[in-house]
């Protein structure tokens, strides 16, 4: 690859931007659906530990421009593997491992949805806390059916712990497009707004976030997935629940709650 071509595929790669205590990661494919590729799947979490480390941060964002979200994996290494004698793993972080660390991170994550979400996209947008999408615009279909594949076990999880045995069915097994009224009805949408009104939505969802008290925030995230995963992690939680007992945070919304005034919560 000449300089100039790996120059312009670096300008592709996701994109983190911080704004006070909101991170926005943004996808920048447009031209391909903002597929995700192997390359971007590194970069990705690398901008996720990133995020780790900055202790100020209390929501992500994950966003992109063009007609739709994401189409998820990109399929080029697979289709070729597949002519070549079958599909093999080739080490290193992969899509599975980038949702699942996408899904655990502690601060909570709002994925905004303003066209299509296809693929392996559908499971980054489940792997977040809220999903805000857009009618007209947002459709959804999980076509792993269509193409030989058999989903992997955490994201199969995933579609069974949010949307329920039923809908994960119809979704993996009919490989049928879904409206954005019925992604609303079913679960996958946590929000459904007009075009117009999508940010402002979602700069509500965050500034709420960034309000309250992040140690009671993300330990609720943490035990809810784990529930939800059916694999709370007891001791884990008892160890939360202690430090928020102790922390400044809770003197501090007491106090406020006293004195009639918003608290200010600094995450200690």
């Amino acid at each position: 690859m000449s300089a100039a071509a790996r120059s312009r595929d670096e300008g592709r790669l996701p994109t983190l931007s911080i704004t006070g205590s909101r991170a926005t990661l943004h996808l920048n494919r447009p031209e391909v659906m903002n597929r995700i590729q192997p390359e971007d799947i590194a970069e990705i979490l690398r901008l996720l530990a990133e995020v780790e480390r900055d202790r100020d941060l209390r929501v992500l964002v994950i966003a992109s421009t063009g007609k739709v979200f994401s189409a998820g994996a990109h399929l080029g290494d697979m289709a070729r593997q597949a002519e070549a004698g079958g599909i093999r793993e080739t080490g290193g972080a992969g899509f599975e491992d980038m949702i699942n660390r996408i899904e655990m991170l502690p601060i909570p994550t709002i994925a905004r949805l303003h066209g299509g979400v296809y693929g392996g996209s559908t499971d980054l947008a489940l792997a977040c806390d809220f999903r805000v999408g857009v009618t007209p615009g947002t459709a959804m279909f999980m076509p792993a059916a269509r193409i030989g594949v058999h989903y992997y076990e955490s994201g199969l999880r995933r579609y069974v712990s949010r949307l329920g045995v039923n809908n994960a069915k119809r979704l993996f097994m009919l490989a049928e497009e879904q409206s954005p009224e019925e992604l609303l009805r079913i679960g996958y949408l946590t929000d459904l707004v007009s075009p117009d009104q999508l940010d402002a939505r979602i700069d509500a969802i965050a500034a709420r976030l960034g309000e309250l008290a992040p140690l009671a925030v993300q330990g609720a995230k943490r035990a809810i997935n784990e529930i939800g995963h059916g694999a709370l992690d007891v001791a884990a939680l008892e160890e939360r629940v202690r430090r928020a007992k102790e922390s400044e945070d809770i003197r501090e919304g007491l106090a406020a709650f006293k004195e009639k005034r918003q608290p200010v919560f600094k995450g200690r």
